[in-house]
């Protein structure tokens, strides 16, 4: 079983917090691609999308809410 990396729980958080791919990517010191497309690989190994695409903005899905509150929890 693949499991996420502590980077890719990191991304998520970030990109919760920030509600944007680039705010959450300079937070995270890494351009804005690469943020995304790991937040994408780990989608798909959710199976599940974590976040709602709104143009230029983004929005935690329920499913996302869940994954993102217990994405915290190990990362504190």
């Amino acid at each position: 079983m693949i499991q996420p990396t502590l980077r890719q729980l990191q991304y998520v958080v970030a990109l919760a917090d920030a509600g944007h791919f680039g705010r959450a990517a300079e937070q995270s010191s890494v351009t804005q691609p690469a943020l995304s497309q790991q937040v994408r690989q780990l989608e798909e190994l959710c199976g599940a999308p974590l976040f709602d695409r709104l143009g230029k903005t983004v929005r935690l899905t329920p499913f996302g809410r869940e994954f993102a509150d217990r994405a915290r929890k190990i990362l504190d």
